[in-house]
């Protein structure tokens, strides 16, 4: 049986910025990461990148915060990231 691909449980956008938020699972419970990216068109083709000018900074932000607030919407214990020790 194939394994299903890792699905965002929350996507929050801004212009052509938006924060996605994924759920992951380890022995101490569930925890979150957000990845940004800029959307551009190149070619009639829709790409990403890491990358943000001086006038996508205040998206970013934006967007960063409203992944912070649904992360910590969550029950407590699973808001947590697990211990770097």
């Amino acid at each position: 049986m194939a394994s299903q691909p890792n699905k965002p449980v929350a996507e929050f956008r801004m212009g052509l910025v938006k924060a996605v938020v994924w759920r992951n699972e380890s022995d101490k419970g569930p925890w979150y990461n957000v990845t940004i990216v800029r959307l551009y068109q190149q070619e009639g083709h829709w790409n990403e990148t890491h990358s943000f000018g001086r006038h996508d900074l205040p998206l970013v932000q934006r967007v960063a915060e409203q992944a912070h607030s649904f992360i910590y919407e969550q029950k407590p214990e699973v808001a947590a990231e697990p211990s770097a020790d």
